[in-house]
């Protein structure tokens, strides 16, 4: 009867610590706004890499969870578009990161303006993929580091919507067009 006891135990111990380190690298995210289509829909359910920006900085193009500065408890689902010591600026239907214009095929033109802008120290710069319907960035605020809960990975729900989130390069388009990262 030993043995079994605690071949038990053991099994549940495992289970504790799968679930413990689930618990702490991957949260679960429900996209509540509009403000990511057509990419993300109202209702969609994410999975999200909490750990991945204890080992990488945040890049451009990716897909972030986040906590707004004007309110911690609230989240955010948004896509990084300028980081720290970037310029960005909005006219003409277009973003600019350092002088460049982003090729975003996967954003709805914005058909407002922001001023040329340099990034602080420790902070992003952020946009919904809806950019007409989005609180972010071009309403004046940036994100700290700090506020960032983590890179979205996976959609799991709907059915229909299942697989890996893209992350649109965009180092590579500034790289291309200026020959700098």
């Amino acid at each position: 009867m030993r043995p079994l006891f605690r071949d038990i135990l053991i099994t549940l111990a495992v289970v504790v610590v799968i679930f413990f380190l689930l618990h702490i690298t991957l949260q679960s995210f429900v996209v509540v706004e509009r403000c990511m289509e057509p990419n993300f829909q109202e209702g969609e359910r994410l999975l999200v890499n909490k750990m991945i920006y204890h080992f990488t900085d945040p890049k451009r193009g990716d897909v972030i969870i986040l906590h707004p500065p004007f309110d911690l408890e609230v989240v955010y689902i948004k896509r990084i578009i300028a980081i720290p010591g970037d310029t960005v600026e909005v006219k003409d239907g277009a973003v600019y990161v350092n002088g460049t214009r982003l090729d975003e095929p996967y954003a709805v033109a914005p058909t407002y303006t922001f001023p040329l802008t340099e990034i602080p120290e420790g902070e992003y710069f952020v946009l919904g993929d809806n950019r007409n319907n989005a609180n972010d960035s071009h309403n004046g605020w940036t994100v700290p580091r700090e506020n960032i809960v983590g890179k979205v990975w996976l959609s799991y729900w709907p059915l229909s919507e299942w697989g890996f989130v893209h992350h649109y390069p965009l180092n590579k388009q500034l790289v291309s067009s200026t020959g700098v990262d």
